[in-house]
């Protein structure tokens, strides 16, 4: 009684993608958050070069071709990136299937492995936890209080993990996990 919530005993990483366009291999930023014991470790933010010129969201996110013409390609970063990552129980992204999508699409495009984690939905999470509705990222981050620069990957990742570390203390448990 009076002691705090403690974190997390495990690790996960939460992970955002912004797209230039409707194809899943399209990614043109990714956001990494490693989070271990309820404490951030690493916050990690790339420009991706997608495989075509085609940019339909710079409305979204605000990155254009310009932005991205000399960044590496997801092929050349993607190694890297999971070897600053380290070993993770699972991956967390809110609307977890578009990012899943989006990390397999772009994998798949650069005949790069499959990843194999399991993935947690953030949306999924702050309904079971908190019955959040509507569960749009700003929405939740609204409710729970959390800073959020929306479609900047590395502050929607930053959002992820922040909503998995609060339901973590609320006493959410990943399934397999004791949850």
């Amino acid at each position: 009684m009076g002691t705090k919530p403690q974190g997390p005993t495990g690790r996960f990483a939460a992970i955002d993608f912004e797209t230039a366009n409707r194809q899943p291999d399209s990614a043109c930023a990714v956001g990494v958050v490693v989070v271990s014991g309820g404490r951030i470790l690493k916050r990690i933010y790339e420009l991706i070069r997608p495989p075509t010129r085609e940019f339909e969201f710079t409305h979204v996110h605000g990155l254009t071709w310009s932005d991205v013409r000399a960044a590496p390609t997801f092929d050349a970063l993607w190694p890297g990136i999971l070897a600053r990552v380290g070993a993770v129980d699972f991956l967390a992204a809110h609307n977890a299937a578009f990012d899943r999508g989006v990390l397999g699409g772009c994998c798949a495009a650069y005949g790069l492995g499959p990843v194999r984690h399991p993935f947690v939905c953030t949306v999924q999470v702050a309904r079971q936890v908190w019955s959040i509705y509507p569960t749009k990222l700003p929405d939740v981050c609204a409710r729970l209080r959390i800073s959020l620069r929306h479609h900047h990957a590395a502050s929607d990742a930053e959002a992820c993990a922040r909503i998995v570390m609060a339901a973590t203390a609320a006493g959410w448990r990943p399934a397999g996990r004791g949850g």
